[in-house]
Order: C-alpha cells, then sequence, then structure tokens
C-alpha cells in the first residue's frame, strides 16, 4: 500500500502524540462535556431500556470493575460502557457535534471510565483521551459526509466506536501498531440505522458503540490481530461508508493540523436544554416564540415547517404515536410549544400522544427551500428552521431561527450546564462533590470522580 493512502498510520501517530489539554479551549470544554454527558446518563438511570438492560447484565454476571452510573454497582468492563452509553444516550439529551451529525461523548465517555476503572489513570490522560476522541469522530464525520447518513446509517455508532478506539488506545498508551490494530478490530463491528430513531435500539447503538471500543482494545491487549489500516484502500471503512477515494485531499482533512485547535471546542460540542433530536432545536425555539401570540387551536389554519434539502433528516416521525417517538418528530415538538407544554422529560415518554397534540400536528405539514439564505452564523452550516402560521383570518405569522439555544453559537452558560447536572443528580451533596472533582480534573486522579459515581 503507498504511503498517501495510509490514514490509519498517520491517524494513529497524531493520536498518540497529541496534548490537547494544554489548549485551554479544549480543556473547558472537555469537562463541561463530562458534566454534561454525567447528567444526561443520570437522567436515564430509570429509564425502562435502562432497567431491562440492567438485568440483563446482572443475570449475565462477570468480575465487577467499572461502575454502573447512578446505579450504586459495578460490571465488568464491556458491560458498562453498554450500559452508562445507553443511559448517556437514553432520553436523547446528551450532547450533539456537528461534524459528527451524531453524539459523541455518549459513546466516547462510557468506554473511557470503564477503561480506566482499576488502573491508575491520571485525570489530564483521560481529558487528552476525550479530546481526542471527539476529534477523530468529527474528522471521520467529516470525511464520511452526509451520504452515508441520508442512506440510513447512524454516526453515533457507525463512528463512534472507531473513535472510542482510537481515544481508549491513547488512555492506556497503546503503541501505532496497537493502535492500528485495535481500530482495525473496531471498523469491522462500526453499524447502527437510522430506522431505529424512536425506539430503545437508537440509545443502545450508543452503547453497542462503546462496548465495541472496549473490547476492540481488550482483544488487542489478547494479541487478537486483523488489517492495520481498516481505513484505507478501495474497501475500507472511509470507501464503503463514505464513498470516498484514498487520495490526497482525504488524507489532509484526517491529519493535518493536529493541534492547532480542537473540535471539541471549535466549532464545539452542542449541549441540549431539551431531551429531543438537536435537528428539532431550531423549529423548537422558533415555536416558542410564536407560541407568545397565545393562539388556541381552532384560530390556526395551518402551519408550514420549513427546512433546507434533507434538513429534516434525523426527524423521521411525522405523527408520532407517542412521546418517545416525538423525540424525533418537529411536528410533536412544534405542537407542544404552542398548546404550552413544557419540554419535560415526561413529555417524551412512552405514553400516548395526547389527543390535542394529535389534533394539532394535523394541521401541519414540512417543505424545503433550497435558495433560502440563513445566517453565516447558522449551524450546522446551511441549517434553519422555519415555523409559519396561517390563521383562521387570514393573517400568518412567521420566525425563523438558524442558531438554537445551546449550539455552540448560543451556548449554555457554566450556570445553565450545572443547573441541568443538579436536576439529574439524586443527591445535591455529591452533585456539588462531581462538580468540584471535575473542575480539577487535569489536577487529579480519575479514580477520585470514579468514587463518586
Amino acid at each position: 500500500m503507498g504511503r498517501l493512502t495510509a490514514f490509519t498510520e498517520m491517524m494513529a501517530a497524531e493520536v498518540l502524540k497529541a496534548t490537547p489539554t494544554n489548549n485551554e479551549a479544549a480543556l473547558r470544554e472537555a469537562k463541561r462535556g463530562i458534566l454534561d454527558y454525567l447528567a444526561s446518563a443520570l437522567a436515564g438511570r430509570e429509564d425502562a431500556g435502562t432497567i431491562k438492560l440492567l438485568q440483563a447484565i446482572e443475570a449475565e454476571g462477570g468480575h465487577p470493575v467499572a461502575p454502573l452510573i447512578g446505579q450504586n454497582k459495578r460490571a465488568n468492563r464491556r458491560q458498562a460502557a453498554l450500559l452508562n452509553g445507553f443511559m448517556g444516550h437514553a432520553l436523547d439529551y446528551d450532547d450533539v457535534h456537528s461534524d459528527v451529525r451524531g453524539h459523541p461523548s455518549s459513546v466516547i465517555l462510557p468506554a473511557l471510565f470503564a477503561l480506566s476503572s482499576g488502573r491508575e489513570i491520571s485525570g489530564k490522560c483521560f481529558l487528552d483521551a476525550y479530546i481526542i476522541g471527539v476529534e477523530v469522530m468529527a474528522r471521520l464525520g467529516q470525511e464520511v459526509g452526509t451520504a452515508s447518513y441520508l442512506k440510513g446509517w447512524h454516526n453515533t455508532s457507525l463512528l463512534g466506536g472507531v473513535a472510542a478506539t482510537f481515544a481508549g488506545a491513547r488512555l492506556l498508551g497503546f503503541t501505532a501498531r496497537e493502535t492500528q490494530n485495535a481500530v482495525g478490530i473496531a471498523v469491522s463491528q462500526a453499524g447502527g440505522l437510522r430506522v431505529q430513531f424512536g425506539t430503545q435500539m437508537k440509545p443502545l447503538h450508543a452503547g453497542l458503540a462503546a462496548q465495541q471500543a472496549v473490547q476492540s482494545i481488550e482483544w488487542t491487549q489478547q494479541d487478537f490481530h486483523g488489517i492495520d489500516a481498516a481505513l484505507d484502500s478501495g474497501i475500507g471503512f472511509l470507501h464503503v461508508y463514505g464513498g470516498k477515494a484514498t487520495d490526497e485531499a482525504v488524507q489532509t482533512a484526517l491529519t493535518e493540523n493536529w493541534g492547532k485547535t480542537w473540535r471539541i471546542a471549535e466549532p464545539g460540542l452542542w449541549f441540549k436544554r431539551n431531551p429531543f433530536c438537536s435537528a428539532a432545536s431550531h423549529g423548537a425555539d422558533a415555536a416558542l416564540e410564536l407560541a407568545g401570540l397565545r393562539l388556541t387551536v381552532s384560530e390556526i389554519e395551518k402551519i408550514d415547517i420549513v427546512f433546507p434539502p434533507n434538513g429534516d433528516a434525523a426527524l423521521i416521525h411525522t405523527r408520532p404515536k407517542t412521546g418517545e417517538q416525538g423525540r424525533f418528530s418537529i411536528e410533536y415538538v412544534v405542537a407542544l410549544a404552542l398548546l404550552g407544554q413544557p419540554f419535560t422529560l415526561g413529555n417524551f415518554g412512552t405514553a400516548a400522544v395526547s389527543l390535542e397534540a394529535e389534533k394539532l400536528m394535523e394541521k401541519m405539514s414540512r417543505s424545503y427551500d433550497a435558495e433560502h439564505k440563513p445566517d453565516a452564523q447558522a449551524i450546522p452550516k446551511g441549517r434553519f428552521t422555519i415555523v409559519r402560521l396561517t390563521l383562521a383570518d387570514g393573517s400568518v405569522h412567521s420566525r425563523e431561527v438558524c442558531v438554537p439555544k445551546g449550539s455552540p453559537q448560543a451556548p449554555l452558560t457554566d450556570a445553565e450546564l450545572e443547573s441541568k447536572w443538579c436536576e439529574s443528580a439524586p443527591v445535591q451533596h455529591k452533585a456539588d462533590r462531581i462538580i468540584q472533582a471535575i473542575r480539577g480534573l487535569e489536577n487529579g486522579n480519575m479514580s477520585e470522580l470514579e468514587g463518586f459515581l
């Protein structure tokens, strides 16, 4: 294989030599990412799927090494990665990244927590590995592009296990060859389909990807071998899922400019205020503005919701039957906002959608405008949502949002993020101690933080 196409080898070299915690912005966002992930996981600790998965793990047994977050129990590393990944993504409350078009932290952090348990791992080493995992996932996401997503693949699991394996290799101090081998094992386990959105399988994608990363690391430690150039060639990962030719442009995108900026901070993680898909966030903010008109259902003749082409690809439910499906429905989110119903966890659970919301959703339709020019700061780039109400009296009221609250351009403040954490944490004094442990994590040891989980 020519040197030009040795992407796996080049990325392994960058992963093992990078020192991202030297970057203040990356360090700050990594700490915020850990806090947000823990808030999301604790919020999902009593989810029905969490309980089922926990019961399966307990029945399976195994050597209890790693903590199950919020459960006051331990399991083996693979089991812990599986459950903690599921919990983090159970309510779709966890962070997203526009380059990934998916959820980095609920894959990468469960894998890293599992691998660090029972080992002497410094907080700085953990943070470096986490930042690097996000970097790899974002770079892979950009190079795989949108075609695989639109075809039906779920990037959280498709990219997450590979990125978390790179991160885990860095955490444990693997050699370049060991890293390449582990990634080769992870690539062969990549998958997950968007058809599962709105079911318990979607968060299981995150758990499975985290588990796959842990077992890819462990199988490498056990001298199990695969190809060491799994991203490369005409039948490698990038070509199969992204249709990318192994050329110089791809090499540049994957391996150049490491350390100048870090994707965890630029463009940055997107921390959610609400437990539904981020693709609905633009429309949610627009609908909340329109809710100030205090209209009744009978006063509204129709509701048009306008996206750029494929801007609603993740929102696969147009007439959801349950709040769980409603996490992936712009119609349901807009209905809740216009009805004055809060975006609480209860409204996105397994209960049936209210008759009032069903009635309002019947008045809604989606359309697409390829010519509309959104704000230059729009996130993801080129993204917008317009919610347009036509009333029975013929009047029209419209709102457009390109930069929703929580996105990197309109971020949650530290106080807002800590408030989300405190709402999820079961015990206030423990919540305060975890905040303090995360704030000084680069100077501490992972066993100190793990003791609170």
